[in-house]
Formats: C-alpha cells, sequence, structure tokens
C-alpha cells in the first residue's frame, strides 16, 4: 500500500501535496516522545503523533518514514508544512484520534 492509497482508504486530508505520496507504507507507529520513535519506530511506517513542531520533521527525515499522521484535525501552521514539503515528508490529518487512526492503519495493513 503507498501513502497515497491510504490516506484515500481512510479519507485522511493531504497537507503536503504530492510529496512522498508513492511511499510504500508496511508499518505504523503511534507515539508523542521523540526519543521513542526514533528507538523504536519501524522501516515503511506511517507515524500517528499530535505532536506539530518542526522537530517531528528532524526524527521523521531521521527515521524515513512515509508520513506522519496528525489526528483530531489538529492545525499546523503553513511554516510547518513548507518545511514538511522541503523535506520530502508527506504530512496526513484525520478527524479520528490517535487512538482510532491506530486501530484504522493496523487493520489496513493486517489486511494487505
Amino acid at each position: 500500500m503507498t501513502v497515497r492509497e491510504l490516506a484515500e482508504t481512510l479519507g485522511l486530508e493531504v497537507l503536503t501535496g504530492e510529496t512522498n505520496l508513492m511511499r510504500p507504507v508496511r508499518s505504523g507507529y503511534t507515539s508523542d516522545l521523540l526519543s521513542d520513535v526514533i528507538a523504536n519506530i519501524g522501516d515503511d511506517a506511517v507515524w500517528i503523533t499530535i505532536q506539530r513542531h518542526v522537530n517531528i520533521l528532524g526524527v521523521a527525515k531521521l527515521k524515513d518514514v512515509s508520513a506522519v499522521i496528525i489526528p483530531r484535525k489538529l492545525e499546523l501552521e503553513e511554516s510547518f508544512l513548507e518545511k514538511a514539503r522541503q523535506e520530502g515528508i508527506a504530512v496526513l490529518r484525520g478527524a479520528p484520534s490517535a487512538f482510532e487512526l491506530s486501530a484504522l492503519v493496523y487493520e489496513l495493513l493486517k489486511r494487505g
């Protein structure tokens, strides 16, 4: 599954245009603690977090995540989104909570 397919299937809003949408998604991780993500996120993962500061982009780049998903339709500053586009990081947003998004992503990936 690609980032685009995940976004379309789950009805997620793509906030960074075409950036990284063809990237594969094979796993997911939910955490708001940057050191936890650095230590534990898997390959080709989407990262679900409520964090919306520029430091998460550094972690996303370091760990080469497929996309960052922001829950609860939380607002993001345009400067954050511009930096994400520059760094080649897809940022998606959805209405469900982080807990609900985690379950949805898990079930979708489990089905293959």
